[in-house]
């Protein structure tokens, strides 16, 4: 669709994209930047992305206190805020009921011996008796996440501020967490794990072995990626003892990124990557006493490189280890009691699937130590249930043809279990209570918000930081008491991004659903252009994603408004979960994918497209666009491929061309063992099928992608350029799987691909011309 500019003449102008109008000349041709000032009602990817107009507000750092109704937080010094460049700010106590503040820490305290700078505070921990402080600064970046950084402990009684870590190169130290006591912090540092004294600051190595293929204390890239084993290291909760993960990454074959514009010569990074088929780590847990000492190995039966230790935590006695043992196929969960001073295991519940299992289990101990929560998809929908320490006894908690999206907290003082589900709609999010025997469930978050809702428990209980947005409406985060759900006080409403969006023409969005036969429906969302004219036909753009990992179709706010954004241009923008997304839809939706990774998701999308663009009478059948990023780029490389009399045009971002270049656990999760299932890796990689491209296809990738590597797509362009198809290929240079490094690399990335789309899909020109290449 075509927005039109009314002026001295008629001067065509299309919105964003300045594709050149066949008979005017326009300023916004020669400088497309100037559109969003001549068009302040529109968004572009320089307002959302660069200019960052659109940015939710994020809630004050707040640390909730576990000795008191209260929590922590900061609050700009008095008199700093004038130079921007030194800012200070005082650390208080806000109690919830009142809103009072007390100071607690002021500005001058965190600021180290001889400087005038406070430092930057990246994180904060207090100490259980809440009279030590610890400050995280100078995070750097481990691939995912910055958890590589600098530590200081500050007393709040003598008002000593100490850098942690001794001679430690700077931003060198991770996960540093103190004892129960306070007395001392253990943290990792170049793959060892150290103890370090609060008070003396004297150093005790804790591990030694530690070296780039022996990792103790942090997960190695696989295990950080597929089960969250980042801060790999527990305190007991008496605080004399460690237990830790250590993977041994000898054997494992290596990856290598190369950065060809770190310097004159090319910067390489290394490090141990196992592939479907590939040899895994071999892991282990170990017991040290936090005085130092000789590590005891928990005796975990079975090959250390077929299986993983997908969670393990302390009992509350500190005499014993649970810890979950998933095989390699990964649909055996064999959940253990390790004695911590013998390291001797035995097996107290097992847990089995047909497909697969997830690990999601992390220990959370319940009546005093005596059981522990649990979830399963036991009986065909994911359910929280109460285990016996000894694992004899299984109660379920939540009946119901629901899934329980997560246990948010336990408050064993009033007999509650809250947890987060949407029996009616798996678009939404809502808080719900049970009492620990199964009985006198009930819905927490009010009938009068749907939408989407997310809490963080206070360790009481009886408080919570609540965050509720929808489709269309940004989050507003709020402090609410858990009994009734009651508002305290507003902690962020994004006022200032209501009133930014009220000035824009914004388009329609609604959700929907489609039949495709045989009792399968899907949820979707769509988002229409502003004032649609009657029987015009619009462009249409599905956003994918398509595997287990992740839902696209919720009714919350959406970090991006690059959808909202196509939709001024004219495009319908549409997104549907299929089969297999992570969607509180029942075990059987969610274990359909079995093996048919890349195989079902895109043949359920193309049906669901021909069925909807016979539906929407607004809609062009001849001029549909797909995108998606990773496994969605993978599926849309899918549909591109497979399906080319629906989809016509395709920008594909990160994606896997070959699912035997991804990793081991969660490729093998999904897919089976490879001498189990040769053909499916086969027939589900979108590269045996680029022989059947037709359309335009635009690959984007960064060459840094530790993730999904470039690799893939480099094959993907030698199949083609064999076969002699035509394609659109942009590499990122040394950027990442989520491809922010960089100046104004976000911006560049969504300008492109608009431009692809305005270029392919907006075919309807004037006189019936062909469309022109946009003007850059």
């Amino acid at each position: 669709m075509r927005y039109f500019l009314q002026s001295m003449a008629n001067i065509c102008l299309l919105i964003a994209i300045a594709v050149p109008c066949l008979q005017s000349a326009d300023p916004v041709k020669k400088d497309p930047a100037m559109l969003p000032a001549m068009l302040p009602t529109m968004l572009s990817a320089e307002r959302i992305f660069s200019d960052k107009e659109f940015d939710v507000q994020d809630v004050d750092l707040l640390i909730w206190s576990e000795r008191s109704a209260s929590y922590f937080t900061t609050v700009l010094a008095d008199g700093s805020g004038k130079d921007e460049s030194n800012k200070k700010y005082d650390v208080v106590r806000v109690d919830v009921a009142s809103g009072k503040k007390e100071l607690v820490i002021p500005a001058a305290l965190l600021m180290p011996a001889g400087e005038t700078k406070q430092l930057p505070i990246d994180g904060m921990t207090f100490s259980r008796d809440e009279t030590k402080l610890l400050i995280y600064t100078n995070s750097q970046r481990v691939w995912r996440k910055k958890t590589r950084g600098d530590y200081w402990v500050l007393n709040l009684a003598t008002k000593e501020l100490k850098k942690l870590g001794g001679e430690a190169k700077p931003s060198t130290l991770q996960f540093a967490k103190f004892s129960s006591d306070g007395s001392r912090v253990a943290y990792v540092r170049e793959n060892n794990i150290y103890a370090q004294n609060t008070s003396d600051l004297r150093i005790t190595s804790l591990t030694t072995d530690g070296t780039a293929k022996i990792v103790n204390g942090t997960g190695d890239w696989v295990n950080e990626e597929e089960l969250a084993i980042v801060d790999a290291f527990r305190w007991s909760p008496d605080g004399q003892s460690i237990a830790f993960w250590q993977f041994d990454t000898t054997g494992v074959p290596e990856f290598h990124l190369l950065d060809n514009t770190a310097g004159l010569y090319p910067r390489v990074t290394t490090f141990a990557y196992p592939k479907v088929g590939q040899v895994n780590s071999a892991v282990r847990l170990g017991v040290v006493n936090a005085t130092g000492g000789e590590v005891r190995w928990l005796a975990i039966p079975g090959d250390p490189r077929q299986h993983f230790v997908a969670e393990m935590g302390w009992t509350a006695d500190s005499k014993a280890i649970l810890l979950q043992q998933l095989n390699r196929r990964q649909n055996t969960n064999l959940v253990m009691l390790a004695d911590a001073k013998t390291g001797a295991t035995q097996t107290i519940m097992t847990e089995k699937d047909a497909a697969w299992l997830e690990s999601e289990n992390p220990v959370s101990w319940v009546k005093g130590g005596q059981a522990f929560m649990w979830l399963s998809e036991r009986d065909g929908w994911r359910h929280a249930y109460v285990v016996s320490s000894d694992g004899k006894k299984t109660t379920l908690i939540t009946p119901g043809d629901f899934d329980v999206l997560e246990i948010e907290g336990v408050d064993e003082a009033n007999d509650w279990v809250y947890f987060s589900a949407s029996p009616e709609n798996p678009t939404q999010r809502y808080l719900f209570r049970v009492h620990l025997n199964g009985t006198g469930m009930e819905r927490v978050t009010p009938t009068t918000q749907p939408g989407w809702h997310v809490y963080r428990m206070s360790p009481d209980m009886k408080s919570a930081e609540h965050t509720y947005s929808t489709f269309t409406t940004p989050p507003v985060t709020d402090l609410i008491t858990l009994s009734n759900h009651s508002v305290v006080r507003v902690l962020a409403d994004n006022a200032a991004l209501v009133k930014k969006m009220a000035t824009l023409k914004l388009p329609k969005a609604d959700f929907f659903r489609v039949d495709i036969g045989n009792g399968v429906i899907f949820d979707g969302w769509r988002i229409t252009p502003p004032d649609m004219l009657p029987g015009r036909k619009y462009p249409v753009i599905f956003y994918e994603y398509g595997e287990p990992a992740g839902q696209t179709v919720m009714d919350a706010w959406q970090k991006s408004l690059y959808h909202w954004m196509l939709a001024q241009q004219g495009f319908v923008v549409a997104s549907i979960d299929t089969s297999g997304t992570k969607v509180p839809r029942g075990r059987t939706w969610r274990k359909s994918v079995l093996h048919q990774i890349g195989v079902l998701a895109p043949q359920e999308l193309a049906t669901a497209v021909t069925i909807l663009m016979k539906k929407w009478d607004y809609a062009d059948p001849t001029r549909v666009g797909v995108w998606g990023w990773s496994g969605g780029g993978s599926n849309t490389l899918h549909a591109i491929f497979r399906f080319p009399e629906v989809f016509h045009t395709a920008v594909a971002v990160a994606p896997n061309a070959d699912q035997l270049l991804y990793d081991s656990i969660y490729q093998e999760r999904y897919m089976g063992l490879l001498g189990e299932n040769a053909e499916g890796y086969r027939v589900g990689s979108p590269i045996t099928y680029a022989e059947q491209l037709r359309g335009n296809l635009l690959l984007i990738h960064g060459t840094g992608d530790d993730n999904g590597h470039f690799q893939g797509t480099e094959k993907l362009m030698n199949t083609l350029i064999g076969l002699n198809k035509r394609f659109s290929m942009l590499a990122y240079p040394a950027r990442s799987h989520s491809l922010k490094e960089g100046k104004n690399t976000q911006t560049h990335l969504y300008t492109v691909m608009s431009e692809y789309f305005m270029t392919h899909l907006q075919a309807q020109v004037l006189n019936g011309q062909a469309p022109a290449a946009p003007v850059r």
